[in-house]
């Protein structure tokens, strides 16, 4: 129904702090893969629920707003499901990082120890 939307948020979080900490800082932390893969996600999700008829152009845009109880079962469906998939993308995106870290050091420091 709307779990997209959790990860939206992280999405829209995460890119102004990646346009705050500056584009050294931002580069060295990888923000533009946590962010490709949240904005990536987000609108994929986005086109399933539009496909689904669970987005409309029309008021009140998500069919489950229409009712009180809809309402009720679409914040559990964001509180349980989209707050899964966007922790599953941050885990996802500090593994990279990390092992890109390793690979980094051990591309460079062969190299050091040659010089």
């Amino acid at each position: 129904m709307a779990c997209f939307l959790v990860p939206a948020g992280e999405a829209v979080v995460t890119t102004i702090i990646q346009k705050v900490v500056g584009k050294e800082r931002a580069e060295k932390l990888k923000l533009s893969w946590l962010n490709l893969m949240l904005w990536g996600g987000v609108m994929i999700l986005a086109i399933e629920h539009v496909w689904h008829g669970e987005i409309v152009p029309w008021p009140p845009f998500l069919t489950a707003m229409r009712s009180p109880q809809d309402t009720e079962i679409m914040l559990h469906e964001m509180m349980t499901i989209g707050t899964l998939m966007a922790v599953a993308v941050t885990i996802i995106w500090i593994a990279m990082v990390i092992v890109s870290i390793i690979m980094e050091k051990k591309i460079i420091e062969p190299r050091k120890t040659k010089a």
